[in-house]
């Protein structure tokens, strides 16, 4: 079956806010008070390491070896505080709804650590609606190797030949590319790259285009 892959963070829903909080609360344990702002979302769906590199470098006497000590405690800090401020965006759900009603499979795949996007997704209420998702751990490889992206497909039943990847940023942009199958970016969320630029097959700024645009790319 054509089967249509979200990836999480940036795309589904806009996890910035707890995310940003979890690094701060990294940096506030080492007296260094709160290095990041709202201005650095597009950093946070970078992942944890790129937001301690970037709070870190606004500082002296740090370097990578403070990164690596300080990304398990991040990832503690995040999983006890992962829902007071990340939101689903707008039509998100209804997009979901709408393609399944279609016959298409829907299914994740994101570079967010397995355990934590299981985690979001049941306290979003929404972890049902998405034949499998798989995470940054759940393979030996992960985005944008493109084997992610086919095994989240295969668990959800679906067709690794007729599939189309929706994401945000220039990973999801190279996966598709490695895996030879479109993209669809999103232009709302709060990414730091110029998704028009990265070419993609198609682009949305609401979720009430996609299943049109899923319709012309993958039938």
């Amino acid at each position: 079956m054509p089967t249509v892959v979200f990836d999480l963070d940036g795309t589904l829903a806009d996890t910035s806010g707890d995310l940003l909080e979890a690094a701060n609360a990294c940096f506030r344990d080492l007296g260094l008070g709160n290095l990041l702002t709202a201005e650095d979302r597009g950093t946070a769906l970078k992942g944890g390491r790129a937001m301690l590199r970037l709070g870190f470098s606004r500082v002296t006497g740090f370097d990578e070896t403070h990164v690596d000590a300080q990304y398990q405690p991040l990832l503690e800090a995040y999983a006890k505080a992962i829902d007071n401020h990340t939101y689903l965006y707008d039509g998100a759900m209804k997009a979901v709804a709408d393609l399944k009603a279609e016959g298409y499979k829907v299914a994740i795949c994101t570079n967010k650590p397995e355990g934590l996007a299981e985690t979001l997704l049941h306290s979003l209420g929404v972890r049902h609606e998405f034949a499998s998702m798989l995470g940054a751990d759940s393979l030996p490889v992960r985005k944008p190797d493109p084997e992610h992206l086919f095994e989240t497909v295969r668990r959800a039943g679906g067709d690794v030949t007729r599939c189309v990847l929706v994401g945000d940023t220039v990973t999801d942009r190279d996966t598709s590319k490695n895996a030879g199958v479109p993209s669809i970016l999103v232009t709302f969320g709060p990414g730091d790259d110029d998704v028009r630029d990265l070419a993609p097959e198609g682009l949305i700024s609401h979720f009430d285009e996609l299943l049109s645009e899923v319709r012309r790319l993958i039938g």
